[in-house]
This record gives C-alpha cells, sequence and structure tokens, in this order.
C-alpha cells in the first residue's frame, strides 16, 4: 500500500508507547502508517497487530537517531513524521498537517501546536485521594496510606499552556520563547496563514518530506543518540533557505519526563553525552557546519532579534568566527 505519511517512533523501554500508537490509529483521517522501532524491549501492553502498523524489532539498541534513521529507510511515503513515543492528537491531525504542505511547500519543516499530556493521576486505594502524574507516592495527603497506589487513566491534551514558539540560546539550549509570540510578525502571520515561523524547535515531534530527511542529515549521529535536536532541525532547514513553521490548525500533547526512575530517560544518558551534544551543536553553529548551509548563524539571530540568552558578547564572537564564511553553491532542493 502506498502511504502518503510515515509516523517514525523510536522505542527503548517507553511506558506508554502502545496507548501512543492506539492514540495515533484513533485519529488519523488519512493514508498514514506508523513504523516503530522496538530498541531491546517487548511493550506492556503489546501492541496491537494492525495493517497500518509496522515493527521492527531490535535486541541491542540502535539510540534514538539511528532507529529514526532504520525506520525512515522503510518508508516509501513523500511525508515522514518524527515523534516521541507518550504523545496524544488532535483528531485528524495527519491530514491537516499534510494540507499544510500545500500552503507552505516542501522545503519545510512543520510542528503542530504543542500541548501537554495528562495521562493519569495517583489514587490512594486506601482513601480515594487523587494527586497529578508524577513519582511513585511513598504516603498519601490525606491518610496514612504509604503503599497502596495505583495510576488512574485519563489521556487528556491539557488546553494549556499552547506552545508555538521556541529558540535556542548561546550555550546552546532550549527555551521557549514567549516574547516572539508578541511580536507584530507572528501576530500578522497567524492571521493571515495559520502558521508562524520558530527560531528553534522542541524536538518531541517534526514532520518534513522523507527526502529533506536525507538531503539535510537529519538522523546525524555525530550529535549521539538523543539531544539537541530541535536545534538540529531549526537549523539546517533556516541556514539551508528553508523553514521551521508551526501549523496552527492542528495540535499535539507531549508528556514530559517529570517522574524519577517511573519515567526517566529509557537510553543511556549521562551528563557527558547530554553535554557532548550541546557542544556539537554548538561546534556546528560558530563554524556553520550544517548541511548545504547558505546563510551563517548569524543570519538567524538576526532575523529573529532580539534572542534572549545572546549577549552582544555572544553574537560579536558568532560573527567573529563567520569571517571565512562561504555559501553552499550547490542546488538546494
Amino acid at each position: 500500500m502506498k502511504y502518503d505519511l510515515s509516523i517514525l517512533i523510536p522505542a527503548r523501554n517507553e511506558m506508554w508507547l502502545t496507548q501512543t500508537i492506539d492514540d495515533i490509529l484513533a485519529h488519523k483521517k488519512g493514508n498514514t502508517e506508523i513504523i516503530v522501532g522496538l530498541e531491546g524491549y517487548w511493550p506492556t501492553p503489546p501492541i496491537k497487530d494492525h495493517p497500518d502498523v509496522t515493527i521492527v524489532h531490535t535486541s541491542q539498541p540502535f539510540g534514538q537517531r539511528g532507529m529514526t534513521n532504520q525506520l525512515c529507510q522503510l518508508s516509501r511515503a513523500k511525508y515522514v513524521a518524527k515523534t516521541d513515543a507518550h504523545c496524544a492528537f488532535d483528531d485528524g491531525f495527519d491530514v491537516k498537517l499534510l494540507e499544510g504542505f500545500k500552503k507552505t511547500g516542501d522545503n519545510a519543516v512543520v510542528v503542530p501546536i504543542m500541548r501537554n499530556l495528562w495521562i493519569f493521576n495517583w489514587l490512594c486505594k486506601k482513601c480515594g485521594n487523587e494527586t497529578y502524574q508524577g513519582p511513585t507516592p511513598t504516603k498519601c495527603e490525606k491518610c496514612d496510606n504509604t503503599t497502596e497506589f495505583e495510576r488512574k487513566i485519563y489521556w487528556v491534551a491539557k488546553e494549556n499552556p499552547q506552545s508555538t514558539s521556541y529558540l535556542f540560546d548561546s550555550t546552546p539550549h532550549f527555551q521557549y520563547f514567549k516574547n516572539y509570540r508578541k511580536t507584530e510578525k507572528y501576530k500578522k502571520d497567524l492571521k493571515e496563514t495559520g502558521f508562524t515561523e520558530s527560531m528553534s524547535l522542541q524536538g518531541s515531534f517534526f514532520m518534513c518530506t522523507r527526502d529533506k530527511y536525507w538531503e539535510l542529515e537529519l538522523g546525524n549521529e555525530e550529535y549521539g543518540s538523543w539531544g539537541s535536536q530541535g536545534i538540529q532541525l531549526a537549523c539546517s532547514f533556516w541556514l539551508s533557505g528553508g523553514r521551521v513553521l508551526v501549523n496552527h490548525s492542528t495540535y499535539y500533547a507531549h508528556l514530559f519526563r517529570t517522574q524519577g526512575a517511573d519515567f526517566g530517560f529509557p537510553y543511556p544518558q549521562s551528563g557527558r553525552k547530554v553535554q557532548e551534544a550541546k557542544e556539537y551543536a554548538k561546534k556546528c553553529i560558530y563554524e556553520n557546519k550544517f548541511p548545504k548551509q547558505i546563510y551563517p548563524s548569524s543570519w538567524l539571530l538576526q532575523k529573529f532579534a532580539p534572542v534572549p540568552g545572546w549577549d552582544e558578547e555572544s553574537i560579536n564572537k558568532l560573527k567573529e568566527a563567520e569571517k571565512d564564511f562561504k555559501p553552499y553553491i550547490g542546488k538546494v532542493s
């Protein structure tokens, strides 16, 4: 079967993977498939058999970027979307995103509005008190229970916050770009097109053409298994002449890893590895090493200026490093 969109889900020890797949199947309206990569584990509950779901299982982990590359190689769709394995989606999100590319063109990476995902509350089985999702409780706030708790599932895309603008600072480190949402350009773009530009991305979901995924090396494993993906995506598109856009016609909801050992990072993720990803991203920014780059990195800062986290000293350092910048002169599709 020929699909229009392949949703790629790299997964290792993900607690909510099956529910995420079920959510996509319940809300997709187009000719969309799911290709999921299981790295060294089988999920509980198991993934239900479905004609639009392909499962890849490996005994040893590739790492998140490596597995996403493996999954993308299996796709024959024009468009691919990578999503984290703990997300929920708007009804018809796939069709709305595909329709959006007819307006924006294909030289773009696009994300929906990002909401927060409320999956469960902790229920005290002794008195019935509920507390919002988090680490396993050690004591009930209302009674003397210290052991009898269970998760009460809600699976709700919370209406606030609704995130639509992101940046990276000079570290580089991900941040929300709330001030940009107040600009006249943002308001004008939203009113006239239903799309807004973003300097960077959060990384839990993104969509582009399969050709662009490979052309711009979006699965570049020199960054490591995980980390700085939003920065990599944004710079790869902006600096090669593409765009980074938020489609306001639809949304997804993402569960953030705030539950300690109950829901931490499934990949081996030492502080050293996180720092290595940041250092590689910083090297790419300051040495202009993104694929098919036609603009220097300072161009992106100027486009969204003023950008929090970039002081005059950092900007001058960046411009000094760009004195010998030579733009890519080949063809960019």
